[in-house]
Parts: structure tokens; C-alpha cells; sequence
């Protein structure tokens, strides 16, 4: 069964109920792969996000710490293929998706069976479409939609100050909203998907044909 973790931020560590999920979720614990959002900026070495799985008691055998342009774009490939937990990196949405375009490795993730994970900018790259507007602090002049990973038929808004730019924020998503969901959350949140079934963890909203709603937390 696939499952899927897209996450907000963590200015600690994981809460306790978003732990014990992930523990009983990750059993099989032969490598972690991390995927760089700035595949150029080499001391971008994603500690934070290994803290939270440290601090959850997750560990695993093998570490492949980093993949970005310094790993050639076969091994990477390998790696995403071995890997038993898939954990792309929170920073820029926009360079981590060029990366795994120009890696390829989006195919081979989808085809994954590992746990796959998403931090911020992570999150957003595993959806199916996400929106890229200077509204949600990107360096562009025109509003594009770009394709994710597609792990999951729906958009992620991950780790933006939601709760005071509700009109803005339903206003920018309103046109992608009436082609798929968009489950949109900040800090110490997450959307776990499992099979076919949806959990959700802190203060995240459902954006659908415009119309925006806090989802009940079920983990």
C-alpha cells in the first residue's frame, strides 16, 4: 500500500501522534534518500528534516544523504530506485522541480513502493499540479501552473501564511481549484495519504471550486 506524507514545517520536531504514525508506517528502514530543493548549493545538507526523524526514533541503515548535482544522474536514479523512504527537502519548489525533471526522477518515485515524504517545497512538488505565483513569495511576473510528481490527484499550497490571506490565497487558487483539490496548510501540519485514504494532522483546508474549509484533524 502506498504512502504518501505531504508536510507543512516543523520549527521542533514532529508532534507525537505524526511520530507514532511514521513508526508504524516505515518498516522497512534499509535507506533513506534525500532529495536537495538546492541541488547547486551544496551546504544545503537538509539536517532539519533528518533531526525530525531522528527525534521520532525513525533510523536507518544506509544514509544517502543528499542527492543533487554533485551525484550523477544514474546513481541518483539508483538510489531513488533502492530507496526505502523518499524524503524531498523543503527550499525552493521551483529548482527542486527543474532537478527532477532534468534527473528524471519523477517516473521512478511514482513507481516507488517507498514511503515517500515532503517538506514545504517537497510537499508541493509531490502533487499533481501546484500554482507558481509571486503572491506565494516567488520571484516571477506571470502566474504558471506546474506539473508535480503526481503522486496523488490533487494540489499542495505547503508551509505559506494561510491564516491571515484567506481571500488572497482563495482569489490566486480559484481557477486550479475547479480542476482538482488543493489542500493548503502552514506549520505543524500534514496530509498523510494511505491507500485510498486521506489523514490530516494540525490546521490544513481544503480548496475546492473556490470554496475554502478547515478539515477535521484525523490523526
Amino acid at each position: 500500500m502506498k504512502t504518501h506524507y505531504y508536510l507543512g514545517w516543523f520549527n521542533n520536531f514532529f508532534p507525537e501522534n505524526l511520530g507514532r504514525v511514521l513508526q508504524e508506517d516505515i518498516t522497512d528502514r534499509k535507506s533513506l534518500a534525500m532529495i536537495s530543493s538546492n541541488p547547486f548549493f551544496y551546504e544545503d545538507d537538509g539536517a532539519t528534516e533528518r533531526s525530525w526523524l531522528d527525534q521520532a526514533g525513525i533510523m536507518f541503515n544506509e544514509y544517502h544523504y543528499l542527492i543533487n548535482y554533485r551525484v550523477q544522474k544514474e546513481d541518483a536514479q539508483t538510489i531513488i530506485q533502492n530507496a526505502s523512504v523518499i524524503f524531498l527537502l523543503g527550499g525552493n519548489t521551483l529548482n527542486q522541480n527543474g532537478f527532477l525533471v532534468e534527473y528524471e526522477l519523477s517516473d521512478l518515485i511514482k513507481k516507488s513502493r517507498a514511503v515517500v515524504m515532503g517538506a514545504s517545497a517537497g510537499a508541493i512538488n509531490m502533487s499533481a499540479k501546484w500554482l507558481c505565483s509571486k503572491n506565494f513569495g516567488y520571484k516571477v511576473e506571470i502566474n504558471s501552473v506546474y506539473d508535480g510528481i503526481g503522486l496523488d490527484n490533487f494540489s499542495i499550497l505547503s508551509h505559506f501564511d494561510l491564516e491571515n490571506n484567506f481571500a488572497l490565497v482563495q482569489d490566486e487558487l480559484s481557477t486550479l481549484s475547479k480542476k482538482m483539490n488543493i489542500y493548503a496548510s502552514n506549520k505543524d501540519c500534514a496530509v498523510r495519504v494511505k491507500g485510498d485514504k486521506i489523514d490530516i494532522l494540525g490546521n490544513v483546508y481544503l480548496i475546492s471550486h473556490s470554496k475554502i474549509q478547515k478539515l477535521d484533524q484525523t490523526l
